[in-house]
C-alpha cells in the first residue's frame, strides 16, 4: 500500500464528508421549515433525534465511499469497512433510541395515560435498543452471543454481589412504578417530615422537589421501605382543619355561625377553597384550660392550596371576631396564696 493511495483515500473521504454534511444541512433546514408549518410535535422530535447521530452517519458513509473507491488492498480495507459498518449501525441505533424514547414521552403526556414517563423507564427503553444494535454489530463480526449468555450466567452471581445496592435500587424503582403508589408529579411526605413533588424516578434514586425549591434525592430502596403519605391519592382534593379558640364568655352557636359564614364568603374569592363539600365547625377539642376550642373543617383543591387558604381565612376570622366583640383569650393561670395566720 503506497503513500499516494492513502492520500487519495483521505481526499475522497474528506470530499464525501463535506458533500454529505452539506446535504444533511439542507435536509435539516427543509425539515425545520416543514415543522414550523405543522401543528404536531412529532416532526420536532424527529429533528431533535437525528440531528447529532446524522453527523456520525455522514462520517461513516464517507469512510465507506472512500474505502470502496480507493485502491487500498482488500486485506487492509476489510477492517476499515467493518469499522464504517459499526459507525453506521451506532448512528442508526442512537437515533432510534432517542426517537423512540421521545415519542414515548410525548405519547404519555398527550394521552395522559397512567403509564409514567420516568428516567427509569426511558433508560430501560434505550438499553433495549442499544442491546439490539450491539447484537447486530456482534453478528457483523461473526461473534455468537450464545457463549456470552453462558458467561453472563456464570458470572451473574459475582456481578449481583458486586452490584447489590445498585440492583436493589433498580428493582425497587421498578416496584414503585408498577405499584403506582408514588407517581411523577405527586405531592408526598416522607416519614422524617420532608415533603415535596416527585420530579423523577430514575434507575437508582427518586428526586423530590421541596416547596422551597430544594431537591431531596433518596435511594429507591429506602423509599420503597419508608412510610410515605401521598397527598394526591386517591384524589387531590383534601380537607383542611383549622383550630380556633375563643373565650369562655362566647356562645358556641354564634361562633359556629360566624365561622361558616366567613368560609362560604371566602370560597367565592380565595383560590383553592372549595364550596363543596360544605364547611363544618366542630366543638372539638372542646373545653381548654383558658378557652373554648373549635375545629373549622373546609375543603381545598390540593395540598399546596392550604397555605393561601389558611392565611386568608385567619385574617377574615380575626377581623370578624373584632367586629363582633369576640375575645381570643391569652393563656391565664389563677394562683391562690394561702394565708397561714
Amino acid at each position: 500500500m503506497t503513500f499516494e493511495k492513502v492520500i487519495v483515500a483521505l481526499l475522497t473521504v474528506s470530499i464525501a464528508t463535506g458533500i454529505l454534511l452539506l446535504i444533511r444541512s439542507i435536509f435539516l433546514s427543509l425539515l425545520h421549515r416543514w415543522a414550523v408549518k405543522t401543528k404536531t410535535e412529532i416532526d420536532n422530535l424527529i429533528i431533535g433525534s437525528i440531528k447529532l447521530p446524522s453527523i456520525l452517519l455522514c462520517l461513516g458513509v464517507a469512510l465507506y465511499i472512500g474505502l470502496e473507491t480507493s485502491e487500498i488492498p482488500s486485506k487492509y480495507s476489510i477492517y476499515f469497512i467493518k469499522a464504517t459498518h459499526v459507525i453506521i449501525i451506532l448512528s442508526v441505533t442512537v437515533a432510534c433510541a432517542n426517537l423512540i424514547t421521545k415519542l414515548f414521552i410525548n405519547y404519555v403526556e398527550r394521552k395522559a395515560i397512567s403509564v409514567q414517563s420516568t428516567g427509569l423507564l426511558n433508560t430501560i427503553i434505550k438499553i433495549s435498543i442499544y442491546l439490539i444494535g450491539l447484537i447486530i454489530i456482534l453478528h457483523l463480526f461473526g461473534i455468537s452471543i450464545a457463549p456470552l449468555i453462558t458467561a453472563l450466567g456464570i458470572g451473574g452471581l459475582a456481578i449481583g454481589l458486586a452490584l447489590k445496592d445498585t440492583l436493589e435500587n433498580l428493582f425497587a424503582g421498578i416496584h414503585i412504578m408498577t405499584e403506582k403508589t408514588i407517581r411523577i408529579g405527586d405531592f408526598v411526605r416522607l416519614e422524617n417530615g420532608q415533603e415535596g413533588f416527585v420530579e423523577d424516578i430514575s434507575w437508582r434514586t427518586t428526586r423530590i422537589r421541596m416547596i422551597p425549591n430544594n431537591m431531596i434525592i433518596i435511594p429507591n430502596s429506602k423509599l420503597a421501605q419508608s412510610i410515605v403519605v401521598n397527598y394526591y391519592l386517591p384524589e387531590k382534593r383534601m380537607s383542611l382543619q383549622i383550630p380556633i379558640s375563643v373565650s369562655y364568655a362566647s356562645e358556641p352557636e354564634k361562633i359556629e355561625k360566624i365561622l361558616i359564614e366567613e368560609v362560604k364568603r371566602a370560597s367565592e374569592e380565595v383560590s383553592g377553597l372549595l364550596t363543596e363539600p360544605e364547611p363544618a365547625v366542630r366543638f372539638i377539642p372542646g373545653f381548654g384550660e383558658n378557652s373554648l376550642d373549635f375545629t373549622l373543617v373546609c375543603h381545598i383543591g390540593e395540598v399546596t392550596d392550604q397555605f393561601i387558604v389558611q392565611n386568608e381565612l385567619r385574617k377574615r376570622i380575626f377581623k370578624r371576631f373584632k367586629e363582633e366583640g369576640i375575645e381570643i383569650p391569652l393563656p391565664q393561670r389563677v394562683v391562690w396564696l394561702k394565708d397561714n395566720k
